[in-house]
């Protein structure tokens, strides 16, 4: 074929095959995980479920329960932990006390980019304007904790989205991973917003660490979950190298689940983190819990190969979530933090 001639050349796209449009349909995703995210909120206020507040006595208790949803579904458990996050910060910086039926998130990131700034009007009320990236629960969220740069520094504010203040901006979310976290972009356009706590009360609280170990409990249950044909394929019997694969995965995922019960029982004997050790739990829990995502989706990959993923909806998706989720994690960034921690060389 000539150059001229593949230039030319036009692929026609195939007409979707009956009951195959949605298959993968992020919109359908959305309104799947959304449903879920509320029913689950509603269990949480009737206490018919309950995710404890971390430092209380039952953060054990607090990281089983997002482990648990999330190796039942990462878009699910990416809503909920936002909500049970939101629900501790508020309540140790003394931010307004939610009301049954209000759905919260917490948008923290700081990515490169515009960004929120906060600003007063005439008659003293805050205003947050400007564009927050990575908004889980963006359709679904009634409420939420963003972070926004004032004249005195970085601050939070629980904001109330409205309509017409809080707009998420479509196609800003394009991963096929994750894709039922509904997690795009969103513009404020002078949404009254309430302070919660101090200037940069958010990040220098203990239980911003605490919030880090949380996230960790839902990527060991994706793990989990993508370890299921590894385990089914083991059962199975008849092949040594499916078993060794799944010792492998086996260990690790012991290993970083007493990792985790440690460090809640740590979280519960410091709350308020007096021996200065938080941000080293966060980093080597986080740092553990990330490797051992990363060395599970390769064991089970390798042991099962194409099947699962290609003919198990259920798996090609965990495997897709978890891949995004774990990016959650700063890689090279936080293990040279844990480094110079464990060092010294921070001046701790």
């Amino acid at each position: 074929m000539t150059e001229n001639a593949a230039r030319r050349l036009v692929v026609p796209e195939a007409p979707p095959l009956p009951g195959e449009a949605d298959a993968f349909s992020a919109r359908a995703l959305r309104a799947e995980t959304s449903a879920r995210f509320r029913a689950v909120v509603a269990d949480l206020d009737a206490g018919r479920l309950d995710i404890p507040l971390p430092g209380k006595g039952r953060t054990p208790e607090r990281f089983a329960a997002l482990q648990a949803v999330a190796e039942d579904d990462l878009c699910l458990a990416r809503l909920v932990e936002g909500h049970a996050d939101a629900l501790a910060v508020l309540a140790e910086l003394g931010g307004p006390e939610p009301s049954p039926g209000q759905r919260w998130g917490v948008w923290a990131a700081e990515p490169p980019g515009e960004g929120l700034s906060a600003t007063r009007d005439a008659d003293g009320q805050w205003r947050v304007s400007g564009l927050k990236q990575y908004c889980s629960g963006a359709h679904s969220c009634t409420h939420a904790l963003v972070t926004a740069r004032a004249e005195d520094g970085r601050r939070l504010f629980a904001v109330r989205l409205t309509q017409g203040t809080a707009e998420p901006v479509e196609g800003t979310w394009q991963a096929l991973g994750m894709a039922g976290s509904d997690t795009p972009d969103v513009r404020f356009v002078s949404a009254a917003a309430e302070p919660v706590g101090a200037v940069e009360g958010y990040v220098n609280r203990p239980g911003f660490q605490h919030g880090g170990i949380g996230v960790a409990a839902c990527w060991l249950g994706g793990a989990h979950a993508v370890a299921r044909p590894l385990r089914g394929a083991a059962v199975r019997g008849g092949d040594p190298h499916a078993d060794a694969h799944l010792g492998a995965v086996d260990i690790d995922l012991h290993a970083a689940g007493l990792l985790l019960t440690a460090a809640a029982a740590a979280i519960d004997a410091d709350p308020l983190d007096r021996k200065g050790e938080a941000r080293l739990r966060s980093l080597r829990v986080r740092g553990l819990v990330e490797a051992v995502c990363d060395r599970t989706l390769r064991h089970v990959g390798r042991a099962t190969g194409a099947g699962p993923l290609c003919h198990d909806q259920r798996h090609a998706r965990d495997v897709a979530d978890l891949t995004v989720y774990i990016r959650q994690h700063h890689a090279e960034r936080n293990l040279a933090e844990l480094g110079a921690l464990v060092s010294g060389r921070d001046g701790r």
